[in-house]
């Protein structure tokens, strides 16, 4: 069992709660801090938790606790993962890790220096879809990855703090960028450098400082491109989708927004459907498992199981920190439009991946550009000439 102190009584700080007392049985909170009082004692009773405080070092320094986890605005995760690495405890901390990447390095050091276990928790890329579509894509089944693309949107986060861009260190690049780069990272490799970034960004809608919607390329090193979509102006709920097309096949996720379960009601009885959903009434799309479906319950069973095993989590505080840095590029890029430079200090992956071979032979005169059935029936090839360049067609006998 590990016994674990929530740092944060907020939206997060409860849907970690729900899945690490819920999912493995045996891992229990002993310690709440929270800024509020009342945050915190509501929080302590609502998980039947013994101890709450509104001082943060009192709830990591305590004697019974063995894991800390961050659940706090991301201008003092910092401060949080200071004070694990002062008194020795195993770490694991919500996303982004840090507002930029020179925090992240600097926790990304700390934690190591001193030793200690430390988690990235990326919920999503533990989902159960995703997790099934990276198996499928790590064994080949769609052969060389191209271009990975993922779209997170929705009408705005829930906590005040994430409207300050002080506080935040960013808008929803920030917020919902850190998701979408790690899930095209891992569907590309994560151990292909990332190289340069092109962003777009605009504050559309909202009375903020921050940007609201923003769409990102990102560049590997190896020539596959990763693709994000984030808004907080999107209307209709929570939608996180995902593409990765390959050499050989192509993935369509869908993780939240439309999951094949559809439910119609006039509002009578209704109250939580989902989160961010935005109406009780007309046509919904209620989640069955939410913990679930948003990758929670499985990312906090990688954690445990890695402390437990003495290895490293699948997300660690150097995947926070790439994530970070690859942000950094996309906010330089959204102010000078133009390819912005990945800046990474530390780079623990492949050196000096080049472009992989695209051509692919016919024979010994030819390259195949494409084969096809037509729909009268023909067998077709289009081809071209290795000396000349000359594309031709062919129409093959049955």
């Amino acid at each position: 069992m590990a016994k674990i102190a929530m740092l944060g009584s907020g939206f997060i700080g409860r849907f970690y709660a729900d899945s690490l007392q819920g999912q493995r049985s045996r891992d229990k909170i002993v310690s709440i801090y929270s800024r509020r009082e009342e945050s915190a004692k509501k929080f302590a009773e609502d998980y039947k938790v013994n101890h709450w405080t509104t001082t943060m070092e009192e709830a990591v320094a305590n004697p019974e606790v063995e894991v800390v986890c961050i659940s706090l605005p991301n201008n003092l995760h910092e401060a949080a993962v200071e004070l694990c690495c002062k008194h020795k405890k195993a770490v694991i901390c919500t996303k982004p890790l840090g507002r930029n990447a020179a925090e992240a390095k600097r926790m990304l050091e700390a934690v190591e220096k001193a030793g200690i276990f430390h988690g990235y928790l990326e919920d999503l890329v533990y989902t159960p879809k995703f997790l099934k579509a990276l198996e499928s894509v790590q064994q080949g089944a769609l052969g060389r990855i191209l271009w990975a693309k993922s779209r997170e949107t929705h009408p705005g986060p829930h906590s005040e703090w994430f409207w300050d861009k002080e506080q935040a260190g960013g808008g929803c690049i920030l917020d919902l960028g850190c998701h979408c780069v790690e899930i095209a990272r891992s569907f590309i490799g994560k151990d292909i450098k990332p190289v340069e970034v092109m962003c777009w960004a605009d504050t559309q809608v909202k009375p903020i400082d921050a940007e609201d919607h923003a769409i990102g390329l990102v560049k590997y090193e190896n020539g596959a491109i990763g693709q994000f979509e984030v808004s907080w102006t999107f209307r209709g709920g929570l939608d996180l989708r995902d593409e990765v097309m390959g050499t050989e096949g192509t993935i369509w996720l869908n993780s939240f927004l439309r999951t094949g379960f559809d439910m119609f009601t006039t509002g009578k009885g209704a109250d939580y459907v989902a989160e961010k959903a935005e109406s009780n009434s007309g046509w919904l799309f209620p989640v069955g498992d939410e913990l679930n479906e948003l990758g929670y319950n499985h990312m906090f069973t990688d954690m445990f199981n890695a402390m437990e095993d003495g290895k490293a989590a699948r997300e660690t505080f150097y995947d926070g920190y790439v994530v970070n840095a690859i942000l950094d590029a996309a906010y330089k890029s959204a102010a000078s439009k133009q390819w912005e430079p990945v800046q990474l200090e530390i780079w623990r992956g492949k050196e000096g991946i080049s472009k992989e071979k695209t051509q692919q032979d016919y024979d010994e005169q030819y390259y195949l550009v494409k084969e096809e059935m037509t729909h009268f029936g023909a067998r077709k090839v289009i081809l071209k000439d290795k000396a000349t360049g000359q594309i031709i067609e062919k129409t093959l006998a049955e």
